[in-house]
């Protein structure tokens, strides 16, 4: 480079030479041997002398600079400012419901007869199969007819009583009686209800698990099994230390990933209850299930919001170090100057919760900052560094 300025400045001289008042050779101008010719040769060639000396002085500076420049190291910053920062505890639940139960006989007989097949909605109360009852209903019709009679001798007796007719032991018997045919009625009617199997609450049909014409007993075999898929929840356990902050109603996201479905919810119930084995307590997230495609324990993904910062200072991990006194910190450039030249700055920072590949910081930065993101691991404090754009 230093050469070819040289080169190029003899060019100059000599072009400038042969454009002056003379445009004859020093050799022509020296054999002439005319003194004023020749003076004023030498007056020309010694104010282009003296220009050419100038503007090498000026050449020689600027390559001087030039070749002394310091190499910078070049970084990307990031502007701090404050933002909303939502954290979230993720774990899993199960679905679950509460009406979720299958039907056993109460009574001794043959089903004769089911009413209700699989997959089909049923209403609450609505009689879903029958027993043979085995006279009962029968025994339970004779019984009214007693219960009638004992209630008629009761108010003859009565009316007999409160006219001082008869004697008081009569009329006693006669209210026995009655109050005796009036239990019997009401234990054969207490009998005659347990074979019929109603619905429990309005639902679906599951499954029918015991066919027409078995014969069944109190508590076996397992009748019908019903389902109501509009009350469903997710049951989860949360570590004891998050117990200050999920609480009721607490915004909880959550995730079906067989359904590849999301919805958002909240928590609707927290446990009381510490789990001394795994030390936890259980949460319900209500289910809304409009579909129905949710069905009890389906595995599920929970997000619960347990912390909210509506002005958090958020970086991303990967720009923090930490010093041998197990500080952390991160590097912010000050005194940003008009060639995007600034100095590096250490500053020492607390951190809070994390979410994803971003940190909040507590103390050591302030919005307005500008952090060194890229090339945060090449510089040194109070180094000079060069800002890309």
């Amino acid at each position: 480079m230093k050469h070819y300025i040289y080169i190029s400045l003899l060019s100059t001289i000599i072009l400038s030479s042969c454009s002056g008042t003379s445009k004859k050779s020093v050799e022509d101008i020296i054999a002439s041997k005319d003194k004023t010719a020749i003076e004023t040769k030498r007056s020309e060639l010694k104010k282009q002398q003296h220009q050419i000396a100038t503007d090498l002085e000026k050449i020689e500076a600027e390559l001087d600079k030039l070749n002394n420049k310091k190499v910078l190291p070049l970084i990307t910053t990031l502007a701090i400012e404050k933002e909303e920062f939502n954290h979230f505890l993720e774990i899993q639940g199960s679905v679950k419901t509460k009406q979720n139960i299958v039907l056993y006989p109460e009574f001794s007989g043959t089903l004769t007869s089911v009413y209700v097949k699989e997959g089909q909605k049923v209403s609450k109360g609505q009689t879903l199969a029958k027993i043979d009852d085995g006279g009962l209903s029968q025994q339970l019709s004779q019984a009214k007819t007693q219960a009638a009679l004992a209630k008629t001798t009761y108010e003859r007796q009565k009316r007999l009583w409160e006219q001082k007719i008869g004697s008081e032991i009569q009329f006693l018997q006669a209210e026995t009686t009655f109050k005796a045919a009036q239990n019997t009625v009401r234990q054969l009617q207490s009998q005659l209800r347990k074979t019929l199997i109603k619905a429990p609450f309005s639902g679906i049909i599951d499954d029918v698990i015991t066919e027409q014409g078995s014969v069944v007993a109190p508590g076996q075999p397992a009748l019908l099994r019903i389902v109501n898929l509009d009350n469903m929840y997710i049951e989860a356990e949360v570590p004891e230390t998050h117990l200050p902050n999920v609480t009721k109603d607490k915004k909880v996201e959550v995730s079906f990933p067989v359904l590849d479905k999301t919805i958002t919810t909240s928590v609707r119930q927290v446990g009381n209850f510490i789990n001394p084995n795994n030390r936890a307590f259980k949460v319900e997230v209500a289910v809304p299930n409009k579909d129905g495609d949710i069905k009890p324990n389906l595995t599920s993904k929970l997000k619960i919001n347990d912390y909210t910062n509506p002005a958090a200072i958020l970086i991303p991990q990967n720009i923090i170090s930490e010093n041998s006194l197990g500080e952390q910190y991160v590097f912010v450039v000050d005194s940003i100057g008009e060639n995007n030249t600034g100095k590096a700055k250490k500053a020492i920072i607390t951190t809070g919760k994390t979410q994803g590949d971003f940190i909040e910081v507590l103390t050591g930065l302030e919005a307005g900052n500008a952090v060194i993101k890229d090339g945060a691991r090449s510089v040194q404090d109070g180094q000079e560094v060069e800002i890309s754009h």
